[in-house]
Order: structure tokens, then sequence, then C-alpha cells
């Protein structure tokens, strides 16, 4: 008993939980603007650095959070539910890096139609997986669960357009592009950058299931 009085209670999961998803975001914007500048070898090479440091930052809170389920006695939701929420969040952010790494190492030259398309879902993903966990403090309270849940299944539509995307674009990939070469490194791109709205989901998942078992 006294030892149990001796361990944080509750600890702070929530707001690690806020912390990581703004690093999402962050990583997820950089990449965007890397995209938008790939051009501009410098700035190119300044949104990729931006990239790195929010996943390393997003690496850091998600160390925390593991290392906090360890020393916190009383935890504020399960604690399987605290470690598949953390980690499949940063599986988000390894994602982000992988697409901009990726880029890098398979020397992309440029930007298509579907590369920009399907950036721009991924950032939206990204932003509305930030809007649900900030609301997990709060689903105690019925219409901040629903509002939670709505997010979710937003979450869930910009992973079909990413779908829908993905499909038109390999369609064309296979059609018109000539060079094997070109076709392997954008296949690749398009791959990962649909993933990073997969694992969205599987976050949209996992915080559905917070919900329907805490509040």
């Amino acid at each position: 008993m006294l030892f149990g009085k001796l361990l944080p209670r509750e600890g702070n999961f929530f707001e690690m939980f806020n912390q990581h998803a703004d690093r999402i975001v962050e990583a997820a914007q950089a990449f965007s603007k890397l995209v938008a500048n790939y051009n501009d070898a410098d700035l190119r090479a300044k949104y990729n650095q931006e990239v790195d440091d929010a996943e390393r930052a997003a690496d850091r809170v998600t160390h925390e959070v593991n290392k906090a389920i360890h020393i916190t006695f009383i935890t504020p939701i399960d604690r399987e539910q605290i470690h598949s929420l953390i980690n499949t969040m940063d599986d988000v952010a390894d994602l982000i890096q992988d697409s901009a790494e990726t880029m890098a190492l398979y020397d992309v030259r440029v930007m298509t139609e579907e590369i920009v398309r399907l950036t721009d879902l991924s950032v939206k993903c990204c932003e509305r997986l930030r809007d649900a966990v900030k609301l997990l403090a709060d689903i105690a309270d019925h219409a901040t669960a629903e509002a939670a849940l709505k997010t979710c299944e937003e979450i869930d539509r910009l992973e079909s357009d990413a779908d829908r995307v993905m499909r038109t674009a390999m369609s064309k990939l296979f059609r018109e592009q000539e060079d094997v070469r070109e076709l392997i490194k954008l296949k690749a791109i398009y791959e990962l950058l649909e993933t990073i709205t997969d694992k969205c989901e599987d976050v949209a998942n996992v915080i559905e299931g917070i919900i329907l078992e805490n509040s």
C-alpha cells in the first residue's frame, strides 16, 4: 500500500497525447511545404529538416508515455489503450519522415499532381487526428465524446478519398509512365503517402475504442 501511494496516480497522459499530435501536424505541414517547394533545393533541405525535427520530438514524447505507463499506479484509461494509441500515433510521424526520406533517396525530380493531392489529404487527416486527440481528456462529457467520434468519421472519409486518389494514380502511372525507374519511384511514394492516411484511420479506430469503453 505504501509503495502504491508513492507512485504517480494519473500522470499527464492526455497532455502528452496532445504534444505528440501537435508534432504530427508539424511534420505533415513541413512535408506539405517540402512538396510545394520541391524545385528549390534550399527550401527542400529546410523543410526536410523540419520533418526530421518534428519526428524526433514525437519519438521523445512516445518514449515518455511508454515510460510513464510503467511508473504510474493508476492510469486515466487502460494501459493497453495508452500503449496502442501513442505507438500508432508514432507510426504516423514515422511514415511522414519515411516519405520525405524516400523522395530524397530515390532522387524524385518532379512532384506529380497525385503526390500533391495525397499530401493534402495526409495533412488534413493529421489535423483531424489532432482534433480528436485533444477531445480525449473530456470524453466523460457526452457532447465531447460525440464530437470526437464525428472527427474520427471525418478521418475515415479522408482515408477513403486517399484510396480513390491512389487507385487513379496507379492506373495513370501504369498506363502512361514509360520509364520503369520513374514508375518504381512514384509507385513507392504514392504507397507511402496513402499509408499515412491508413495509419491515421488506425489511430481513429483506437480513439473510437477508447471513447466507447470510457465515455
